[in-house]
């Protein structure tokens, strides 16, 4: 690489750590205007446009950024998975690792997915979807679930990473220390992951929304019984 397309590369790198750097005071990524990134970067407003369009390109960069971190960290989970068949405790504490080094990127995730900007929300659903989809590939790959078919792995991977997102906001800022364990967003997680998991080993291939009350029954018993034995 050059010594030009090392700066540029540079100075693009500086505006994207000026707007988390921004954003980590509180502030959405809406708020923040062209000339204040700039000027947090040490760098002229023209200068901005050398790297992006606009600050709608500008977002989904950021988005970006973060999805290529996040879907890193899932690869090394699935990583875990596929040499160890480690558990859920394993998989979480790697996850959690990576939003701990990456905690500005994932603070951005956790606050735009819900964010005043429509063009980054709808990058940040198809990030989501994105990695919904390499998990039911993975699902698939492993077999641990036959009885379940495609359609059904697929409701899974959604109700799994759906699962992970909406918890991202409590994972960044400690909860107030009168919070008991159990209710920690890491021991929440697993607890959540672990329900889900026992709900799909109970799950029959031809199950409808009208399953009938015995087989309801039968989930509610095996997920009482892992609770008491966590």
């Amino acid at each position: 690489m050059s010594i030009r397309a090392q700066q540029k590369l540079q100075t693009r790198q500086a505006l994207l750590e000026s707007a988390r750097l921004l954003m980590n005071s509180g502030r959405g990524f809406g708020s923040l205007s062209l000339r204040e990134v700039s000027r947090q970067a040490g760098i002229v407003p023209a200068g901005f446009y050398r790297h992006f369009a606009d600050m709608e390109s500008f977002g989904l960069a950021l988005v970006a950024e973060v999805g290529d971190t996040f879907r890193d960290a899932l690869r090394q989970v699935r990583h875990h998975e596929l040499q160890q068949r480690g558990m859920i405790e394993a998989s979480v504490k790697i996850f959690l690792g990576a939003v701990s080094d990456n905690r500005d990127q994932f603070l951005f995730l956790a606050r735009e997915q819900y964010g005043g900007s429509l063009a980054v929300r709808q990058a940040i659903a198809e990030l989501r979807q994105r990695i919904t989809q390499d998990l039911a590939r993975d699902l698939l790959a492993l077999g641990r679930l036959p009885h379940l078919n495609p359609s059904q792995i697929d409701v899974l991977a959604d109700l799994v990473v759906k699962t992970v997102f909406a918890t991202l906001p409590e994972l960044i800022d400690p909860p107030p220390l009168t919070t008991p364990p159990p209710l920690w967003p890491a021991a929440k997680m697993v607890q959540q992951l672990k329900l889900i998991l026992i709900g799909s080993k109970h799950w029959r291939r031809g199950e409808r929304a009208n399953a009938p009350k015995e087989g309801v029954a039968l989930l509610a018993d095996a997920m009482a019984h892992q609770i008491r034995a966590t």
